[in-house]
C-alpha cells in the first residue's frame, strides 16, 4: 500500500500534522484581518493612505527582524519550542491592543503589531520545515501546499471578521467629514471606533492561548531535531551557496510584497471605482471588501487544485505558468479604468497567487536537511517585502492621478514587476524542482 503523505518509515504524523496545519489557518487570519485596517486606520486617524501602511510597515517588518532569532532558537531547542514561544507572542501582541487603545494613539496600535509579528515570524519559521520534516522529502512540496492550503481558509475568517465586525460596525462618517470635526468631536468618534477595532483582536488573544496550551499537553515529533549547534555564519554561507535558495529568498521577497499590494489596495481600487459611479465611500468599501473575499475563496480553491496538479507536474513549472497569467491579469487591473473588469481581473490574480508562497518556499529548501532551520529563517525574512513594496504603492496612489489614469491603476505596476522575477524563478526552476 502506497504510504501516505504525512507518515515517514512507517510512522504517522497525522495527529501533530493537523495541530501545527491549523496554525496555518491562525496566521492567515491575522493577515487578513489587518490588510483592511490600513484603510480602517487612515480614517479612523485622519490619515494618508501611506501613513495607514505604517501598518504594514510593523505588521511585516517583526516578520523580518525575529525570523533568525527564531531559527536560533528552533535549532538550540526543537521545532514544537518555536511554536509555543511563537504563539505566545501571537497571543501577547493581539491582547496588548486593549492597553493601546487607552493610549487614544496609533503608534501603541503599531507596537502591538508588531509584538504581533514577532510571534507569528516563530510561527512559520517553525511550522514550515515542521510540516517538510514530517514525511519523506519526495512529498514534501505537496505536503506543504496541502498545509497551506489551510491558510487561506483563516485568512478568509479573518476577512470575514474585517467586514462584519469592523468595518461595518465604524462609524460611517467618511475621511474628508471627519476633517472638518471639532477635536472633542473627533475624539468621541475615534475612541468609539477603537473599542469597535480592537474587539476581534482580543478574541482570537484568548482563542491562541488556548491553542498553546493543546499543542504544550500533545506529544510532537522529534525526528528533525538532530543538532542543536547553533554554527549561525558557518550554516549562512553553506545554504547561500545554493542557486535555487539564494534566488527563492529574493523571489519570496516580491511574491510576499505583490500579494499584500493586491490584497491591501483592493480596497483602495474598489473606493474608487464604485465612488466614480455614484456610490458613498464606506458602501463602496464593503464592497470592496466583498470582493476581496470573493478573492480569497478562489485562492483558496485555487490552492486545492494546484496541490493536485503538483502530482503531475514539477512546481518550478506550473509557477512560471501561473506568474504569467498573473503577469496577463495584473495588465488587465492596470488599464481597465474606472471598468468592472479591472476588478474581475484584480480578484483572479489571487487563483494564480495561490501556489506561489509554498512553492517557492519548497524548491528552495529541498534537500537542505536539518539546515532548513535557518533557510526557513531566510525564506521568512523575506516577508519583509510586505513592509517595503505596499508603501511605494500608496504612495503612488496618494498622487491621485499619474499620466492621465487613476493614480490607483498605475500602482499596480509594482505587482506587475514582482510577477515579472517569479516568471523567470519558475522558468529557472522548471526542471530542477
Amino acid at each position: 500500500m502506497k504510504e501516505s503523505i504525512v507518515s515517514k518509515d512507517g510512522v504517522s504524523y497525522l495527529g501533530p500534522f493537523i495541530l501545527i496545519t491549523a496554525c496555518f489557518a491562525l496566521w492567515g487570519f491575522a493577515n487578513d484581518i489587518t490588510n483592511p485596517m490600513v484603510k480602517a486606520f487612515s480614517k479612523i486617524f485622519r490619515m494618508s493612505v501611506t501613513d495607514g501602511t505604517l501598518v504594514q510597515v510593523a505588521f511585516y517588518g517583526g516578520y523580518f527582524a525575529m525570523a533568525f532569532p527564531a531559527a536560533m532558537f528552533i535549532r538550540k531547542y526543537t521545532y514544537k519550542a518555536g511554536v509555543l514561544l511563537g504563539l505566545g507572542l501571537y497571543a501577547l501582541g493581539a491582547l496588548s491592543f486593549f492597553p493601546a487603545k487607552l493610549t487614544g494613539d496609533y503608534h501603541p496600535f503599531l507596537l502591538a503589531y508588531f509584538i504581533m509579528t514577532c510571534g507569528l515570524s516563530f510561527l512559520e519559521t517553525s511550522c514550515n520545515p515542521y510540516i517538510l520534516s514530517m514525511g519523506t522529502e519526495e512529498t514534501a512540496t505537496r505536503r506543504l501546499n496541502l498545509a497551506q492550503a489551510f491558510n487561506p481558509i483563516g485568512s478568509l475568517m479573518g476577512m470575514y471578521v474585517a467586514m462584519n465586525f469592523i468595518q461595518n460596525k465604524l462609524h460611517p462618517m467618511d475621511t474628508a467629514e471627519r476633517a472638518q470635526l471639532s477635536q472633542a468631536e473627533f475624539e468621541a468618534v475615534r475612541d468609539s471606533d477603537l473599542s469597535v477595532l480592537i474587539a476581534p483582536y482580543l478574541v482570537i488573544g484568548v482563542v491562541i492561548f488556548i491553542m498553546l496550551l493543546v499543542i504544550r499537553a500533545t506529544r510532537m515529533p522529534r525526528n528533525a531535531d538532530q543538532s542543536t549547534s547553533i554554527d549561525f555564519i558557518p550554516t549562512l554561507k553553506r545554504i547561500f551557496t545554493l542557486k535555487r535558495y539564494r534566488y527563492g529568498v529574493l523571489t519570496q521577497f516580491f511574491y510576499v510584497g505583490a500579494q499584500i499590494m493586491c490584497w491591501t489596495f483592493v480596497i483602495q481600487y474598489g473606493t474608487h471605482l464604485f465612488t466614480s459611479q455614484g456610490m458613498e465611500e464606506q458602501a463602496a468599501e464593503v464592497l470592496s471588501q466583498k470582493y476581496n473575499i470573493v478573492a480569497m475563496i478562489i485562492f483558496c480553491v485555487s490552492r486545492f487544485i494546484c496541490t493536485f496538479i503538483l502530482r503531475y507536474v514539477k512546481p518550478g513549472k506550473l509557477l512560471m505558468v501561473l506568474a504569467v497569467v498573473a503577469l496577463i491579469l495584473t495588465g488587465g487591473v492596470i488599464f481597465c479604468v474606472e471598468s468592472i473588469w479591472g476588478m474581475y481581473c484584480l480578484v483572479g490574480v489571487s487563483a494564480c497567487m495561490s501556489l506561489m508562497f509554498p512553492t517557492i518556499y519548497g524548491i528552495a529548501l529541498k534537500g537542505m536537511g536539518d539546515d532548513a532551520k535557518f533557510g526557513a529563517a531566510g525564506l521568512i525574512m523575506a516577508i519583509l517585502g510586505g513592509s517595503v513594496l505596499p508603501p511605494l504603492q500608496a504612495s503612488i496612489i496618494d498622487c491621485k492621478t499619474l499620466f492621465g489614469m487613476p493614480a490607483v491603476n498605475v500602482s499596480f505596476i509594482l505587482p506587475f514587476i514582482c510577477f515579472v522575477v517569479i516568471v523567470i524563478y519558475g522558468y529557472n526552476m522548471r526542471r530542477e524542482s
